[in-house]
């Protein structure tokens, strides 16, 4: 599925597309709806893309305006930059998190905004590199690039969790976050896989060298003598 349609005609309220659909090699002209999504409340929508599902995915990344990679983007590097402040500060303290205005005032917090930013930076670079030197010709012109990314920045929502599972500290804060990072990757690889087409394998590959030069860049500060 090109996930590019034209919108034809509506009737009785539903929508019909003049489309073409890709599946199992073949490719045939049809006048029913592609996209069974675009009958669905958003809250469904918003479940299966938690679920990970491909088309769930490509109808957010194709089938709807949504503009919000940016702040998104933002707000999650600060997420992780409040977890890893909250980290750097004496166990033996008593921190209030929802204490907003003392972490705002505090340099390391932006000390580790920065840090997070170039990680992020790294690990998308990384992605980039290895998807431009396997697949040259699906990463040709600089839309494609930018819708890629766009792709990876919103499927990197999973973060936002990073908060609660901060707040609400219990013994398993560890394994929560644990498996926050694990699904924000499986959502990345998802994002690739929709985005560009491609079978599982390429994009868990691409994730991979992501990780190895995100955590270059995070040996380097260590070297450096900084706390991350």
């Amino acid at each position: 599925w090109s996930g590019r349609n034209n919108l034809s005609s509506r009737s009785n309220g539903l929508v019909s597309y003049n489309c073409l659909v890709v599946n199992s090699d073949s490719l045939k002209s049809c006048q029913k709806p592609v996209d069974k999504y675009i009958e669905y409340d958003p809250v469904i929508i918003l479940i299966n893309a938690i679920l990970c599902k491909a088309q769930a995915y490509r109808h957010i990344l194709f089938n709807t305006k949504i503009n919000i990679h940016g702040k998104l983007c933002i707000f999650c590097l600060l997420c992780e930059a409040y977890l890893r402040w909250l980290q750097l500060q004496d166990s033996s303290q008593n921190i209030d998190p929802d204490d907003l205005i003392r972490y705002a005032k505090e340099w390391d917090f932006y000390r580790m905004f920065g840090i997070a930013s170039l990680e992020q930076t790294s690990f998308l670079v990384g992605i980039f590199i290895t998807l431009w030197w396997m697949r040259p010709k699906m990463l040709k012109t600089k839309s494609d690039f930018i819708l890629l990314l766009k792709a990876l920045l919103l499927s990197s929502y999973g973060k936002l969790l990073l908060i609660p599972a901060v707040i609400w500290e219990h013994d398993y804060t560890p394994v929560c976050l644990a498996f926050i990072k694990v699904f924000v990757l499986i959502s990345n690889s998802q994002a690739i896989r929709v985005t560009l087409n491609l079978n599982r394998l390429l994009p868990w590959l691409a994730i991979f060298f992501g990780l190895i030069l995100e955590n270059g860049v995070v040996c380097s500060f260590q070297k450096m003598g900084w706390d991350i």
